[in-house]
């Protein structure tokens, strides 16, 4: 809980240097998140943040990124990223715009190799059932390599 803590008033902090607007709800460490810096819940307005950006260098960009889509939202202005009040925002205090790679993003492994009877490779996640399915290129028929 100690970081829980500490967390609520580093976003309580940064959000008063600069937005000049108090934070009023709450600010968790959701393990969960994977590929995302942070996330705002319209509907109780409390912030998501992963915890594996809390340890890097950049991770009070990541704050004021979802500051502005809470501060936006609440003041009833364009709080999405397509807004142009939430673009003109973010670059004003110096949000980051994208969420910086971690590492956690999962790669899909293509386990079933075709080829087809004119030499086109395909590469499947799942299987395909070769009597049924040809090749979508030249519609010839598939062997497993």
């Amino acid at each position: 809980m100690p970081e829980q803590v500490a967390l609520q008033e580093r976003v309580e902090q940064v959000s008063l240097s600069s937005f000049g607007q108090p934070f009023r709800h709450v600010a968790v460490f959701n393990s969960r998140l994977q590929t995302t810096g942070g996330r705002y819940h319209l509907s109780d307005h409390h912030l998501d943040f992963n915890p594996k950006m809390a340890k890097r260098a950049d991770f009070d960009a990541v704050i004021k990124h979802e500051l502005c889509h809470y501060h936006l939202h609440l003041a009833g202005r364009g709080y999405r990223h397509r807004d142009q009040d939430f673009k003109r925002l973010l670059q004003q205090v110096g949000g980051s715009r994208y969420a910086p790679d971690v590492g956690a993003r999962r790669t899909v492994q293509r386990k079933y190799h075709y080829l087809c009877e004119n030499g086109h490779s395909i590469d499947r996640v799942r299987p395909v059932d070769v009597q049924r399915y040809r090749c979508a290129r030249c519609r010839g028929r598939l062997y497993p390599r």
